[in-house]
């Protein structure tokens, strides 16, 4: 009798494994492709360079495992202790309107997933970025070193109204406040400039502020919107009668 011979199977389970996951790359990279045409284009963010970041910047790699397929999608996606990322496309623009230098000192109230903190350090000398949540903190401090992005400093604490101590070229607050922040403007240097969201829902105003020189400021509606509030933000002053 011929001995029954066993066929080896591995090298054809590889060449699947190899081709599912080249299928997978391509859906996400077309994914990425939609989403910068359809979402952030049509938003006014024609800046090749924040365009060119996008592409760069695995945007995927800082949503959270179980949302891993809206990555892309036109929504704010939750990343924990109630708090969520901003659109692609707001994420953008903040990006464009800030115009952001190699020369910059960032500072980012509210790190959140981490995945601006990463478009902000890779445009910046450096991002101290201040975030409230412990967790939220030290899961952006793992997905920006697994990137390679070292030139952040997070700390945990409440930047709600600014961050005493030093100047800063670009200021940027990742949720909404219900007053202008006026001692966080005093941190801007002198060029500096800070972008904020402004107001209550279901309408807010996403202003930017420019410190020309000393206490002269320019503020200006870059357009309006509705983001979720940020924790501990300053309540404005009621009259009671």
């Amino acid at each position: 009798m011929i001995p029954d011979q066993q066929i080896d199977t591995q090298p054809e389970q590889a060449s699947l494994n190899v081709q599912r996951e080249q299928a997978r790359s391509m859906q996400r990279e077309q994914a990425r492709f939609n989403m910068i045409e359809q979402q952030i284009r049509t938003w006014e963010v024609l800046d090749a360079t924040v365009l060119d970041l996008l592409k760069q910047v695995p945007r995927e790699d800082f949503v959270p495992a179980q949302y891993s397929g809206l990555a892309f999608a036109d929504l704010e996606i939750p990343i924990g202790q109630g708090e969520t990322m901003l659109s692609p496309k707001m994420e953008a623009r903040i990006v464009q309107a800030l115009d952001i230098r190699k020369t910059d000192k960032v500072l980012e109230i509210g790190t959140g997933s981490g995945y601006l903190t990463a478009l902000l350090a890779s445009l910046a000398k450096h991002v101290h970025s201040i975030e409230v949540s412990p967790s939220l903190s030290a899961a952006a401090a793992e997905k920006l070193s697994a990137h390679n992005i070292h030139n952040v400093s997070l700390t945990v604490g409440d930047a709600s109204n600014g961050w005493p101590g030093e100047t800063y070229d670009v200021i940027v607050f990742t949720g909404s406040v219900l007053v202008a922040p006026l001692l966080a403007e005093k941190q801007l240097a002198e060029d500096g400039r800070m972008f904020v969201v402004i107001g209550e829902a279901p309408v807010m105003q996403a202003t930017m502020v420019h410190r020309l020189e000393n206490d002269h400021f320019k503020r200006y509606v870059l357009f309006e919107t509705c983001v979720p509030a940020l924790r501990n933000a300053a309540q404005p002053e009621r009259f009671h009668f």
